[in-house]
Parts: structure tokens; sequence; C-alpha cells
């Protein structure tokens, strides 16, 4: 397990560095936390270090985004907040995105079940109340 500390939005390139580098040939990565934690932003700082060149923003309403980095690699990001049930994730084949070998970030992966992958990493980001500082916590599923 993997601990580490955001003290802004600053740090988050770092800490998407970090997470890469400690979880090597990794792919498939499930972001949880409370509404407005930073999952999305997080998600774009990872897409950075990747070099996405397209726009990264949440697909709330779509489930998933495609990015492409500048080397033509697909990056998938899902949120599954509006998901209202598993099946959905059936119905887009989720098969295709989750074991493609490309990135998949996925925000309220509790809500997919037992469809994600074992080796999937598990992110789950804490905010302090007080300072508003996020604590990133990185494990398997």
């Amino acid at each position: 397990m993997l601990t580490l500390e955001s003290f802004g939005t600053g740090d988050l390139d770092a800490i998407a560095a970090r997470m890469l580098q400690h979880f090597p040939g990794q792919t498939v990565f499930g972001l949880s936390g409370p509404m407005g934690a930073g999952k999305t932003t997080f998600i774009q700082a990872v897409c950075r270090h990747l070099g996405v060149t397209d726009n990264v923003s949440s697909p709330t309403f779509s489930i998933v985004n495609e990015y492409l980095t500048g080397d033509g690699n697909r990056v998938y990001h899902f949120d599954l907040y509006r998901l209202r049930k598993t099946e959905e994730l059936l119905d887009i084949g989720y098969e295709d995105y989750f074991y493609s070998g490309n990135y998949c970030f996925i925000e309220w992966p509790e809500l997919a079940g037992e469809l994600i992958p074992d080796d999937g990493v598990r992110v789950v980001i804490t905010v302090n109340e007080h300072n508003g500082h996020r604590l990133f916590s990185f494990s398997r599923f």
C-alpha cells in the first residue's frame, strides 16, 4: 500500500507520476472518494503525465470518455456515478475497455461490483475537513 498527501492541486502531477511508477504495468485504476474530493482533477493530472492531448473531463452522462496520447495510445475514463445497475456496464462492453491493456480510470468503482479486474489498483481519496488536504491511498482491489 502507498499513501501520499496532497497539500494542493500543485502536488497532483507528482502524485500521479509516483502512482504510475509504484504500479508499473497496471492499467486499471478505480478512484473512490466523496463528491468533490478531486477524482476527475487527479485523472487530469495522470493523463497529463501519460501525454494525453485531448481535453480531459468527467464523463458523467456518457459513462466513458476516450482520450488519445501524443503517441496514439488510448486512455479510458469512466464515471459510474449515474450507473443505475451493474448490467449497464455489460451493455457498453466493459470488457473491451477493462481488458484492453490500455489505461482505464474509473470513478466510483464500487458501483461496478465484481466487474473491476482483481489486479486493478484502488485509489481512495480522503479529504481533511480542517485544511482541505487530500490523502491518496493506493492498494490492490
